[in-house]
Order: C-alpha cells, then structure tokens, then sequence
C-alpha cells in the first residue's frame, strides 16, 4: 500500500439523503484551493458520475464489488487515487444497503476494503436525538467500519441543531463537522434516472457554484480532513490481493493498432465507464467521437460503441437524421461490429414510442420499444451465454446492471436471436437477452471493462479479424 492520505467515503442511512450535494460541494471547494482530487461513485451510476466528474475536473471512476470484484475494486482505486491529496467516494443507497441480509456489495464492504473514514450525511426533517440512535445503531451493526464524522443536512432552527448535535456528541462520540440547512434555492432537476445528466442541464458551473458556497459556509472543511489524515494514518488495506497480482501480472493485451473504433457521445448517449473507452485505447485501437443526432453519415469506421442514455428524449432529433440512420444500417448489414447497451439497443430497434409519437430508428431489429411509467428492468444483472454470438463465448457468465424503462411493445418474434439466459434481472422480456444480428449485439444489461475484462479482446477482434476470441 502507497504512503496514507486522505480517502474518504460519504454516506447516508438511505439514497436521497445528500451524499450527492455533500460531494460535489467538498470537491468543488478543494480544487478550487488547489488540492489534487481522485474522484469515486460506489455502485453501477452514470449521472452521478457525470456530476462528480464535473466537479473534481477529473475522470470518476465506478468502484463496486459486484461487477469487478474486491481485487478489481482495490486495484482500480490504488491506481486513481495515487499521487493525490485526497480520495472522495460518494457512496450508494445506505451504508449497509447490499444485495442480502449481510449487505454483500454494500458501501459498508467497500469502505472496509478500501480503508475509507465514512462521514454519514443524515436527513433531520422531523428529527432530533433518534439521529443519535440511528448513528449508534450502525457503529454497533459492523464496529470495523470507520464512522469518522457527521454531516447533518435539511437542519431547521438552530435550537434543532443543537439538540441532534449534542444527541450525536454525547451518544456516539464523533464529531459532527457540518450543519447544512434547508436549502430549496439549489435545484438539481431530476428524471427518471434521477439527476438531470450534465449534458442536458443547461447551468451546470452555477449549480455547482451555489452548492460550493453552500457547503463552504456549513461544513468544516478542514475538520473533515483532519478527522480523516489521523483515521487512514491508523488503518492498514488489506492488499494482499494486490500483491499476489503484482506477482502475477496479467498477460499483455492484444495490440489492434489502427483499428477505428466509433463512440457514439451526445446529448442521446453519454453512459460509458471511463474504464471501457480506456480498455479500447489500451490495446492500441483509436477512439473516435460520433455524434447520432447530428453527424450526417457514420465516419470510416472498423467497430461502433452506443452506450446508454436518453434516446427518448433526442428521440426526434435521431429520428430526423435519416442520412445517419440509413449509413448505420448499412453498416450493419455489411457487417460492421456494433455493441449497444441500453440506450443504443432501443436506437437499433425499428422504432420508439415515446408521448404520443412513434419515432422510427435504425431498424437492425424488428422491435418498437415503449416506456413505462415503472422500470422494466433495475438492478444486478447475470447472464449465462447460451447462443452463438459475435463477442462471447457459450457457457460464460457475464455480470452487469441494467435501469430501463423501455421495453418491446411490437416485435416480429420469429425475426429476433438472443444468445443470452437472464439468470438475474429482466433483460428483454424476463428471460432472454444479448440480441444479435450479423455482428451486432443489443443489451439492457451494462458491463464493466474491470469485471468482463475479454470484453474489449473480444469487440476488437471482431473489428479487425472478423472472427471472434475464443
């Protein structure tokens, strides 16, 4: 383990609490002092991210136990945060939130491994001393997660606050280094996802501006970092793991240099984890940036990535680029490989209907998808490879997560070859998912480079060979 400095995790009892706001505000005030910042969202988040990103003028990174286990968690962090000041993870749902009734996966298990000082954000509307209660509850739930401080949020009067101060001081014995009030001039702007990404907001530096200043005048900012240099000076990172791997490098990546690898990034499709487009560069292929809704033809291209997004809301703007449209389905029909997750599944699909208007699309797949008012699909994906596909091999597993809305609303069944077994998660219709055609392969279910480490091998093989690793 590197020399300690500063890595702290910001936690809540549940999602909506503040982390977000705590975060941005913490990051934004120290790289405005100059500090150098590594940036972290825990879980399977894309907007968040985006936000977090923003905020630190630096990549954030998707640390989570499920998609890339604890060696790939532990060596993803170690690597980002080396050479910084301080290390920020703005955990997910509640500290002890987890997949089973011992928080596997939780905040709580990564704030262990990474030997993260956790400050809790607590919501007191129509609170006092059971904060106090709450707080001592999960110091008593897993004493090996360092609780470290209290940032208490939507205070009300003064006399509230000192009341849940006191309650925190005199029961649980941590400091509480901030009291933000009630704060209804800072608004974010949510949709169905949550946040309103960061390119659609329209006033994104004076959000961050207001939240900055918000934080600045109600949290100790210098406590925060006192509290967490004595606390990592005190911990010792179990990286035995890390070790063992140094000892045993992976083999070097395939080299495909000169293959061109399109990224379609706009307004429509902007959820991709840093760490895919990176494998791509890695192993030598060049990135290039389309645009769906305004580029006129798909550029000279060997391979396309669509990420996710909200192609509903650019619905009529990708719609009404026939030219674009017409360039990729040609492509495909040559066969081009494309991998499209999500967002750009429903792009390859005949059509969408969203408010009223049927959209037409790219029409590899004979599918016209519909949104719901409730998610289709939310949560831990696992996939067993069942069919012949252009990317993975029969019988592998393949961990993901999937957030939609939309699902099939017509579809020509006969016409539709999946080569994946949902074992968890919703997928398409409850069962199947992985939908190919040629070389293209359409999905709900979003991968990380970190945990399905074959899969850049496996595009990039395709793009340049045309066959696929075995």
């Amino acid at each position: 383990m590197q020399n300690p400095f500063p890595r702290i995790l910001i936690g809540a009892f549940r999602g909506g609490a503040g982390k977000t706001l705590v975060s941005l505000g913490l990051l934004a005030s120290w790289r405005s002092k100059g500090k150098g910042l590594s940036v972290f969202k825990k879980g399977p988040d894309y907007i968040d991210a985006s936000w977090l990103s923003f905020a630190a003028g630096a990549p954030c990174y998707n640390l989570d136990t499920y998609l890339m286990g604890e060696e790939g968690a532990l060596r993803s962090f170690e690597a980002r945060a080396a050479g910084t000041d301080v290390a920020v993870v703005e955990g997910n749902r509640g500290l002890f939130d987890g997949m089973d009734v011992d928080g596997q996966h939780s905040s709580a298990v990564l704030a262990k491994l990474l030997g993260l000082s956790v400050f809790l954000v607590v919501d007191c509307t129509k609170s006092t001393r059971t904060v106090a209660a709450l707080i001592k509850g999960c110091q008593v739930l897993d004493e090996d997660v360092s609780i470290q401080g209290v940032i208490l949020n939507r205070v009300g009067t003064q006399r509230h606050e000192s009341i849940v101060r006191s309650s925190i001081e005199k029961y649980c014995d941590i400091p509480v280094v901030g009291a933000i009030p009630r704060a209804k001039e800072i608004q974010f702007h949510e949709r169905h996802l949550g946040l309103l990404p960061t390119q659609e907001h329209g006033a994104v530096q004076e959000t961050l501006g207001a939240i900055q200043d918000l934080i600045e005048a109600h949290v100790d900012m210098d406590s925060v970092l006192e509290v967490a240099e004595r606390d990592c000076a005190a911990v010792s990172v179990q990286d035995s793991e890390q070790d063992e791997a140094q000892e045993h490098p992976r083999e070097s990546a395939p080299r495909f240099s000169g293959v061109r690898v399109g990224v379609v990034r706009d307004k429509a499709f902007h959820f991709y984890y840093p760490e895919n487009i990176e494998a791509l560069r890695d192993r030598g292929a060049e990135v290039v940036d389309v645009e769906a809704s305004e580029d006129p033809v798909l550029p000279d291209l060997d391979a396309l990535y669509i990420g996710g997004g909200f192609p509903e809301t650019q619905a009529k703007a990708l719609s009404e680029n026939q030219s674009f449209r017409r360039s990729l389905h040609e492509a495909v029909e040559s066969g081009m490989p494309v991998y499209a997750e999500c967002g750009g599944a429903i792009y390859l699909g005949r059509g969408l209907e969203w408010q009223g208007h049927l959209y037409p699309l790219v029409d590899v797949f004979p599918i016209v998808y519909r949104f719901h008012e409730r998610p289709q699909g939310h949560g831990y994906t696992l996939l067993r490879v069942e069919e012949e596909n252009p990317l993975f091999p029969k019988g592998s597993r393949l961990k993901g997560h999937e957030f939609h809305y939309a699902g099939m609303q017509d579809w020509e069944d006969e016409a539709l070859r999946f080569a994946c077994r949902v074992e968890r998660g919703f997928g398409f219709d409850g069962s199947r998912e992985g939908l190919c055609y040629k070389n293209a392969y359409a999905t709900f279910s979003h991968l990380h480079a970190l945990g399905e480490s074959h899969w850049a091998d496996s595009f990039l093989n395709r793009a340049a060979t045309g066959t696929a690793v075995s």
